[in-house]
């Protein structure tokens, strides 16, 4: 078996969400633009170090599968050990420094995509008030493959940021 660590593939269910088209309107929709696959290990090192500053870090614990309009990446962070991807945190680290857990996982990722809610715009609000804006595309491929884990994206944000309440302490004590 291929350790999360290793496996650079997308899960099939965030490939079939990230085949949907992300529709940015204008500033109020979704600022969202999903790559074909994981940005290689070197390539998210070098991206990683420049970001913080630390020559010294390496982001073997993220797997990036997409940005936002200024460069921001939305990631996989592999925190829980022996785990398979679909089951790690989603998170975004912005191109201004802002960063902050999206989901704690990929069926609660699934379901903030089908509420309208994209990587950057669940980190600005970080889950409060964020307006729900369905789209039916992205609630069938929820539904498909994350049944019974419906919530509102409002919610969702709120528990992983419950969960994983250090993540932006510990990206800042990384950053020089």
């Amino acid at each position: 078996m291929t350790s999360p660590q290793d496996d650079r593939r997308f899960p099939a269910a965030l490939a079939a969400a990230l085949a949907h088209e992300f529709d940015y309107d204008d500033g109020d929709g979704v600022d969202f633009e999903p790559f074909g696959e994981f940005v290689s290990a070197e390539e998210t090192t070098d991206w990683f170090r420049s970001w913080t500053g630390n020559k010294e870090v390496s982001a073997d614990a993220f797997r990036v599968f997409g940005m936002d309009g200024t460069g921001g990446y939305a990631a996989f962070w592999l925190v829980r050990p022996g785990r398979e991807t679909a089951d790690q945190p989603v998170v975004f680290l912005g191109s201004e420094g802002e960063t902050g857990v999206v989901a704690r996982d990929l069926p609660d990722f699934l379901w903030v995509l089908a509420d309208g809610v994209g990587p950057l715009e669940a980190v600005d609000h970080y889950g409060l008030g964020l307006a729900s804006r369905p789209n039916g595309e992205l609630t069938a491929v929820a539904e498909q493959f994350a049944p019974g884990r419906r919530q509102p994206a409002s919610t969702l944000t709120r528990l992983a940021r419950e969960e994983f309440a250090d993540f932006e302490d510990l990206i800042a004590q990384l950053c020089r």
